[in-house]
C-alpha cells in the first residue's frame, strides 16, 4: 500500500484541498491545466459515464449543491455583520416618518376639540401622552399631569381648557383618537429601543468611524455604500458626496459647481462650522472619515479607538483656525493695505477661543475712498465760512465803519526797497529841472 501511495497522484481542481490531502494523508496532489480541461470533460459527459443518473437529477443536485454553498458562505463570512447596521439604520428612517405622520394626524385630529393644546405643547410625544390621559378637555381640571408635563404648562392648559374654542365630540371619537395615541407612544419607545441597539452595534463594528461622525451618519454612510468593506474602499473625495449623487451628475451635466458634501453634512462637526467653513470642513472630516473606516475594516487585533480620537482632535483643530483662531498679519507693504480683523475673537477662562465672534468696533475707519455729496457740501461751507472769516479781518484792517476816504497802505506798499525810493526820488528832480529850464 505504502508503495502504490507513492507512486499514484490525485488530481485535483482546488490546490488547497490538495495541500491538506497530502498533509493528512500523505499521497501527492497536482493541479495544472490538463485536470482542469480533464474535469470539465467529466461533466459534460457525466449522464453518458453514470448510466443511471439523468438530466434532471443532475440539475437538482447541482441546485442543492449551490444552495449548500451560499448558505455556508453567508453563515461564516464574519463581514456580513454589518447588514445588522443597514436594516436598523433603514428602519430607524421608516420610524421615524411614520411616527410623524401619526403625530400629525393626532394634533389635527384633536385639534377640533380643543385646538389651543397644540401650541401649549409642542412636543409630539408629549402631546400623544397628554391627550391618553385627559381625554375630553372637560377633565382637565380633575387631571393630574405632573408625571410627564412641569407645573406651568400643566396650569396653562387648565386655563386654555376653560375658554377652549373648540367643538364637542362623543366617547367614540375620543376612543379612536386614544387609540391612535397609544400607537404613537409605543412606536416612540420601540425607536428609541432600535436607536440604543444601532449604537452599541456601531461602538462594537466601526468604533472610530462612529466617533468621528456619529452613529447615525456613519450607519448611513455604511447602508448608502452597502456594507463597511465597500466604504472603506471608497477614496475620500467619493465619502465627501455619498448620498448627493443626483446634484453631482446634473452639475457635471449642466457645467455648475459640484457639491461639496453629501450625508456628511449631518456630522455635527460641520453643523456647527460657519457656512462659508462647512465645504472645507467637509472635506477634511470625509478624508478622516475614510481612513477610519479602513482601520476599522481591516484592523486586526482588539477594538482601537485611538484613530477616531486622534482624527477628531484633528478636525476640531482646523475648524478652530478657519473659525479664527490664528490671527492674521498686518501687511505693512505700500503696495496692499493692512488688512484687520472686523471681529474680535475673544477667549474664555479656559483659554478657548469663542465660536461666536464680536463686533470690533476699534477698527472702523472713518476715511472713505470715494467723496460723497454730504461730504463735499460740509468742504464747501468750511470753505465759505473761511473766506467769510477772512474778508471780515481784513475789513477791521481797514476801518470798521468804511467811511474813510484813504485807504490804509498795505504792508506790501509800506515795505518797498531803499532803491526804489532813491530812483523815483531821483525821477521827480529830473522832471523838475527840465521844468525850470
Amino acid at each position: 500500500m505504502q508503495t502504490k501511495k507513492s507512486s499514484e497522484v490525485l488530481a485535483l481542481s482546488d490546490p488547497k484541498l490538495g495541500g491538506v490531502i497530502k498533509e493528512k494523508f500523505g499521497i501527492k496532489c497536482m493541479h495544472d491545466n490538463s485536470v482542469d480541461e480533464l474535469l470539465r470533460g467529466i461533466r459534460n459527459q457525466v449522464t453518458n459515464l453514470v448510466s443511471e443518473l439523468s438530466d434532471q437529477d443532475l440539475k437538482s443536485m447541482s441546485l442543492g449543491l449551490s444552495h449548500s454553498l451560499s448558505r455556508y458562505k453567508l453563515k461564516f463570512i464574519p463581514d456580513k455583520v454589518d447588514t445588522m447596521i443597514v436594516q436598523a439604520i433603514s428602519l430607524l428612517d421608516d420610524l421615524d416618518k411614520e411616527l410623524n405622520t401619526y403625530a400629525m394626524r393626532v394634533r389635527e385630529w384633536y385639534g377640533w376639540h380643543f385646538p389651543e393644546l397644540s401650541k401649549i405643547v409642542p412636543d409630539n410625544i408629549l402631546f400623544a401622552k397628554t391627550v391618553k390621559k385627559m381625554a375630553m378637555r372637560t377633565n382637565a381640571a380633575t387631571t393630574d399631569l405632573t408625571d410627564f408635563l412641569p407645573e406651568e404648562l400643566e396650569k396653562e392648559i387648565k386655563e386654555a381648557a376653560q375658554i377652549s374654542m373648540g367643538t364637542e365630540i362623543s366617547e367614540e371619537d375620543i376612543s379612536n383618537i386614544s387609540s391612535l395615541c397609544d400607537q404613537v407612544i409605543s412606536i416612540s419607545e420601540y425607536r428609541q429601543q432600535l436607536y440604543e441597539y444601532l449604537k452599541n452595534r456601531m461602538s462594537a463594528i466601526a468604533p472610530n468611524l462612529t466617533i468621528l461622525v456619529g452613529e447615525l451618519v456613519g450607519a448611513r454612510l455604511i447602508a448608502h455604500a452597502g456594507s463597511l468593506l465597500n466604504l472603506a474602499k471608497h477614496p475620500a473625495s467619493t465619502v465627501q458626496i455619498l448620498g448627493a449623487e443626483k446634484a453631482l451628475f446634473r452639475a457635471l451635466k449642466t457645467k455648475h459647481e459640484t457639491p461639496k458634501y453629501g450625508l456628511i453634512y449631518h456630522a455635527s462637526l460641520v453643523g456647527q462650522s460657519a457656512p462659508k467653513n462647512k465645504g472645507k470642513i467637509s472635506r477634511v472630516l470625509a478624508a478622516k472619515a475614510s481612513l477610519a473606516a479602513r482601520y476599522d475594516t481591516f484592523g486586526e487585533g482588539e477594538t482601537n479607538t485611538e484613530i477616531g480620537i486622534s482624527s477628531r482632535a484633528a478636525v476640531e483643530q482646523r475648524l478652530q483656525t478657519l473659525e479664527g483662531g490664528v490671527q492674521h498679519k498686518i501687511s505693512g507693504t505700500g503696495k496692499g493695505k493692512a488688512k484687520m480683523e472686523k471681529y474680535d475673537n475673544k477667549k474664555d477662562s479656559n483659554n478657548q477661543t469663542r465660536n461666536t465672534a464680536q463686533y470690533n468696533s476699534a477698527t472702523d475707519s472713518t476715511i472713505t475712498m470715494e467723496t460723497t455729496p454730504a461730504v463735499e457740501e460740509k468742504k464747501k461751507d468750511k470753505k465759505e465760512k473761511k473766506e467769510k472769516k477772512q474778508k471780515k479781518e481784513k475789513k477791521e484792517k481797514n476801518g470798521t465803519n468804511g467811511e474813510d476816504m484813504e485807504v490804509a497802505p498795505t504792508e506790501s506798499k509800506k515795505r518797498k526797497p531803499a532803491e526804489e525810493d532813491d530812483g523815483e526820488k531821483k525821477k521827480k528832480k529830473k522832471k523838475k529841472e527840465k521844468s525850470d529850464e
